[in-house]
């Protein structure tokens, strides 16, 4: 069989064991450069343009639903086609030095995620911009101790301030949690099995083809939001706005808004979170606030605005947080107590198994592979020393501890950032290794356990809420950036790229993360009304950690009438949801791959449930792909979806630049019911 075939074979599912090699013994041949020869220049200035191009899609995300899907597919694979592209015209002109390797592919993905992660752990769409007046005036506590409004100066310093520690944190535990516990790190393993796939000679045409997929269905994503732009000529025009299921349905935001994005994402996300998604649009805007608006009057006050928390707004925000936190607390402690059993039962485990392959000592267990003692020597070889983590560790909570306090947060006192520097390396570990098990990060869990813990700590009288905030944002970024260092450990383990040259990757990535994360924010916050929950960019989050943290200091008392026993309910629910699919998934019993996400079924509460429409129909078109052609299927899927995704989320840069430069849309296209539409014809003709 020669090459063509074997990649033809590849592109419609069939296997290839290349000669039953193995992965490793397929490279063997290959040289693995220095972790000083992994960092490129060409790495960087790809890893850059990517990074802004990310972050805008990472941004809009976090500023409609806050649902984000995983990017490190389409981050390796942009990464491979921009580099070889690269290397490909160099090499034909004869002026190539350097050949493209798959731990360079492996470096140019860890920056790229590192810096669009920050869009996410910088919390522009929840606790950071949380903390604004816009925000703050729908709850009518907008006191200034207790109000920041966004600045690129302080958003950039706090960034700056804290979101290195994490990297620290978890260093010195990179041996056992890769070599030791030999955590599996799904999304990790994952990109590092496409990446070996993009450098093996059977995946190059697979490749192309995929990336030609990828730019075919962005080009039309974006031209797509290029058109619907030209409808949308004030509020509530556009395709965006189209009633698909009647007026009626409309008005309980039940409406197909012609997305490319969230069909993207819903292709992209689990079957079961899609019509997790939708059983809370059905819930929430289908039945419970249908039923509430009834007690107008009784339960909350009429004439009250539709943002007031005191009213219909509160039940909607504080009944998503119970469902939320019940969720998250139930994760939470299934993992902490997975963690020390596992721990517990490694540490006193005695046997042979135990014994790690390293590269002065052949290991006694005869059953380990080839690749894994290739790929354990070398990642045990550039060894990153204890004394520069901790010292790290260390000399970056200092500087943090001080310049928090003094110059952005004054509301945080240093004892509040010596705390929280104290509990957050476990905090971290705990998230890092339940990640390695689970593929779930639970730094937003961490972050709104900080919310309530500083901001009873400082009392509303002295900006509590803002404290509250802002530690959050501390806590958040310490063990997110943690769990991203230990996922691409692992990739960089599976494709024998340095621990070093991942370090060096995601503290660049962190640096440009720090810039560009900020500006983009920046471009939305000047050109869009962001915060308004009926507009374009509700930034849903934002009132939900907000709402927290002034739960967290108001107590109960600030609910309106038997909105407490409504989230008492939904705590509870969502704590026996979760419990009953981890106990299915326990007993072996199939049935729980049916059993709804709790924290998915939240989200709709708030924002509606036209997104959650697109997700099923993203959904539905991948199940019917998978149907008539899952080899080819499972082949391009990621590549479309991340298209759909890219193209519609980069229109919204050149929307910013005109919405900046006052050039409207030339039309509005809006639907009335017959009535109105008699009523408006007859007043035009009056």
């Amino acid at each position: 069989m020669d090459r063509e075939e074997r990649e033809e074979n590849m592109e419609n599912g069939e296997k290839d064991n290349v000669g039953s090699l193995s992965i490793e013994q397929i490279f063997e041949t290959k040289g693995v450069p220095s972790w000083q020869e992994q960092l490129t220049f060409r790495a960087f200035f790809v890893s850059l343009v990517l990074s802004f191009f990310f972050c805008f899609i990472v941004m809009k995300l976090n500023l409609t639903t806050g649902i984000i899907p995983s990017l490190n597919v389409a981050a390796g694979l942009l990464g491979f086609f921009f580099v070889k592209t690269w290397t490909t015209v160099l090499e034909k002109s004869g002026l190539l030095k350097q050949p493209f390797t798959r731990q360079e592919n492996t470096v140019i993905q860890t920056c790229i995620v590192a810096s669009s992660g920050i869009a996410f752990s910088g919390g522009f769409g929840s606790y950071l911009f949380g903390m604004s007046e816009k925000i703050a005036s729908q709850s009518e506590e907008n006191t200034p101790v207790n109000v920041k409004n966004p600045s690129l100066k302080w958003m950039m310093g706090f960034l700056f301030a804290v979101s290195f520690v994490g990297l620290f944190s978890v260093v010195p535990l990179r041996k056992i949690m890769i070599t030791k516990l030999k955590l599996i790190y799904p999304s990790g393993t994952a990109t590092a099995s496409l990446i070996n796939s993009f450098h093996t000679p059977k995946g190059t045409k697979l490749v192309k083809k995929q990336v030609s997929a990828l730019f075919k269905t962005f080009s039309c994503s974006f031209i797509w939001a290029f058109f619907q732009w030209f409808f949308t000529g004030g509020d509530d025009c556009g395709f965006t706005s189209f009633p698909t299921f009647g007026l009626q349905a409309y008005a309980q935001r039940f409406y197909f808004d012609f997305s490319a994005t969230y069909v993207g994402v819903g292709m992209l996300c689990p079957y079961i979170v899609n019509v997790s998604l939708l059983l809370g649009s059905v819930i929430s805007w289908g039945m419970l606030w249908p039923y509430i608006e009834t007690k107008k009057g009784d339960w909350y006050p009429t004439g009250l605005k539709p943002s007031d928390l005191h009213g219909l707004q509160g039940y909607k925000v504080f009944i998503g947080i119970a469902i939320i936190l019940g969720d998250g607390l139930f994760n939470f402690l299934m993992v902490l107590a997975i963690t020390i059993f596992n721990l517990s039962k490694t540490l006193t485990k005695k046997d042979s198994e135990s014994v790690i392959p390293v590269a002065d000592r052949s290991s006694p267990d005869n059953s380990v592979t080839f690749d894994e003692k290739r790929r354990t020597e070398l990642f045990l070889r550039d060894q990153i020393p204890t004394w520069v983590a901790i010292g790290g560790y260390v000399v970056l909570a200092t500087i943090s501890t001080i310049v928090v306090p003094l110059t952005i947060f004054p509301q945080l006192k240093w004892y509040h950032m010596l705390v929280t520097y104290l509990i957050a390396p476990i905090l971290a570990f705990c998230n890092a290794y339940g990640c390695g098990l689970t593929d779930w990060s639970l730094a937003s869990s961490y972050g709104k356990i900080a919310i309530f813990i500083f901001g009873a700590w400082v009392g509303m009288a002295h900006g509590g809420v803002l404290a509250g905030l802002a530690a959050c944002g501390v806590m958040m970024s310490i063990v997110s950036t943690a769990s991203d260092l230990m996922q691409d450990f692992k990739t960089g383990y599976l494709t024998l790229a340095s621990p070093r040259s991942m370090f060096v990757s995601q503290v660049i990535g962190t640096a440009m993360g720090c810039i560009i994360s900020p500006c983009v924010f920046w471009i939305f916050y000047k050109a869009f009304p962001i915060g308004d929950s009926k507009g374009a960019y509700p930034a849903p989050y934002a009132n939900v950690y907000r709402g927290i943290a002034l739960l967290g200091v108001e107590g109960t008392s600030a609910l309106p009438k038997n909105c407490l026993s409504f989230c008492l309910a939904a705590f509870l629910i969502a704590i026996a949801i979760s419990a009953l699919k981890e106990l299915l998934k326990h007993w072996n019993i199939s049935f729980h791959r049916f059993v709804p996400s709790a924290m998915a079924m939240a989200i709709p509460f708030y924002i509606g449930s036209y997104f959650s429409i697109d997700m099923c129909l993203g959904s539905l078109i991948l199940f019917i792909w998978r149907k008539r052609n899952k080899p080819h299927a499972e082949a391009f899927y990621s590549a479309i979806a991340s298209g759909m995704i890219c193209g519609d989320g980069i229109w919204a840069l050149p929307a910013a630049i005109l919405s900046v430069a006052k050039v409207n849309p030339p039309i509005c296209m809006k639907f009335l019911s017959s009535a109105t539409n008699v009523k408006v014809d007859n007043f035009l003709n009056s």
